[in-house]
């Protein structure tokens, strides 16, 4: 197939290397042309100070000059891409439109209707995978069925990488240069986020390194780190983490490519145990796509529809509860530092939204939902696939989640994975001059004079057998 002109839409895939739409649209076509679209639907609900539209923004003029070196532009608009795009496509008179699959709900009924739209002119659509190594039903049980728990799900998925390895092999773009769609005379210059409606956020001030070259810098800081991520990960004082998450979310690097670099690793002997528990993490978020994909109800209802018979708490006292929750002032410094870390950052260590997620669940009795959506406008690194799956896993009402009577305890969980409070006397100063046994639970501690913090809104132990009662309605399944 021969294409006289087509258009690249880029969406969650804000990079110009291993893109497997732009090097599909090169090869197929002799003239490409490249566009991103601040989607309006999604930009009116967002506060005017928000760090992803900030990272956005600054990754997309990234992509804009790598696009210039190599002799072609970048399109940029603000629009509801369901109408631009076809009309894109039309003024630009091109065959087709190439994109990376979305595996969300409304994603996928945007591009259908994109789809059609083009259909109707006469224009050709083309959807790539790119964002996951296997996706929808690429991994199946043996008999055919598609998967509910991770542990098998991972053996299928690393079974099938070992039987076609090719499947990592990078999407080439720069050999397939010379077909980019040259700038047009007095081509415009990108919106500024002012123009987009929003202000700066404090992005630059929490050095958050954004774009191709960013994540890149990010993997190579993290490479050294690989072998000891299984002991680190779990301590959210320590620098464990790849902090690549918001990178995987808006695409700035290839999940290929990072998988490439941990096998190798790996068979050279260089990536210890930790590299396997990395890719492990990896094999997560393409897990959660998939059952994303095949389970749109979970988005709003729970994995197990048995779940959502639960009997949440609701009213004003249920709405204090949850604003105090939101604010860090719980009186249980690790869920307040955790709250305090994602407020401040929109960031939080995976440890903690574990913590914090069961800690609103199952302390204070209130309805997941709430919890996911909060974190989902705050999170730098927000997805809906994962922040879905680790809510429902928490609420124990998803796929392969915590049993309902797993109940964190805030101040063993402090106690075992900030044992020195460091990480709590960074977001808390209130607690700083506290002992590092003391932290964790200073309502405890003795005081002369009263601590600039507050006392605990529930205590554990009565919350747990509240929550055990509330689960009731669902214990034998």
């Amino acid at each position: 197939m021969k294409l006289n002109s087509s258009l690249v839409w880029l969406r969650r895939d804000l990079r110009v290397f291993d893109h497997a739409a732009l090097s599909q649209a090169l090869q197929n076509s002799a003239l490409v042309h490249c566009v991103f679209i601040y989607d309006s639907t999604i930009l009116a609900g967002l506060p005017r100070r928000d760090r992803r539209v900030d990272f956005i923004h600054a990754s997309i003029a990234e992509v804009a000059q790598e696009l210039r070196q190599l002799g072609g532009h970048l399109i940029v608009r603000h629009a509801d891409p369901a109408t631009e795009i076809p009309a894109l496509a039309a003024e630009l008179g091109v065959d087709a439109v190439y994109c990376n699959h979305d595996y969300e709900p409304q994603a996928i009924a945007r591009d259908d209707a994109v789809g059609r739209a083009l259909q109707a002119d006469g224009r050709r659509f083309f959807s790539c995978k790119d964002q996951v190594v296997f996706e929808k039903s690429e991994v199946l049980s043996q008999t055919g069925g598609v998967f509910s728990v991770y542990t098998p799900y991972k053996n299928a998925w690393l079974k099938k990488l070992e039987a076609d390895p090719s499947v990592l092999a990078p999407w080439q773009v720069e050999p397939y240069a010379a077909h980019l769609a040259p700038p047009p005379p007095g081509d415009a210059a990108l919106p500024t986020l002012a123009e987009l409606g929003f202000e700066p956020s404090n992005l630059a001030e929490l050095k958050i390194p954004t774009g191709m070259s960013g994540a890149a810098a990010l993997f190579e800081d993290f490479l050294p780190r690989l072998a000891g991520y299984k002991q680190a990960r779990d301590f959210p004082a320590v620098k464990g983490p790849s902090y690549l998450s918001m990178h995987l979310r808006f695409g700035t690097l290839s999940v290929r490519h990072l998988v490439r670099t941990v096998l190798d690793l790996t068979a050279r002997g260089a990536g210890g145990e930790g590299a396997a528990v990395w890719l492990a993490e990896l094999i997560w978020r393409e897990f959660y796509a998939m059952i994303l994909f095949h389970n749109p109800h979970v988005v709003g209802g729970a994995y197990k529809p048995a779940y959502d018979a639960i009997q949440w708490e609701t009213g004003p006292e249920a709405d204090e509860l949850f604003a105090t929750w939101c604010e860090g002032r719980t009186g249980y410094p690790l869920v307040d530092a955790a709250m305090a870390q994602l407020n401040r950052t929109g960031y939080m260590h995976n440890r903690l939204r574990m913590v914090s997620a069961c800690f609103l669940i199952k302390d204070l009795g209130i309805d997941w939902r709430r919890g996911e959506a909060y974190f989902a406008l705050h999170l730098n690194d927000f997805d809906l696939a994962s922040n879905n799956g680790g809510w429902q896993w928490a609420s124990s009402s998803g796929c392969d989640a915590q049993p309902y009577f797993r109940i964190f305890n805030p101040v063993t969980q402090s106690e075992k994975f900030d044992s020195e409070g460091k990480f709590i006397r960074r977001y808390l100063p209130a607690l700083k001059d506290l002992g590092d046994k003391e932290i964790h639970a200073p309502w405890l501690v003795p005081r002369m004079l009263p601590l600039d913090y507050p006392e605990p809104i529930v205590m554990h132990d009565e919350a747990r057998k509240r929550t055990l009662e509330r689960y009731a309605v669902v214990k034998k399944i």
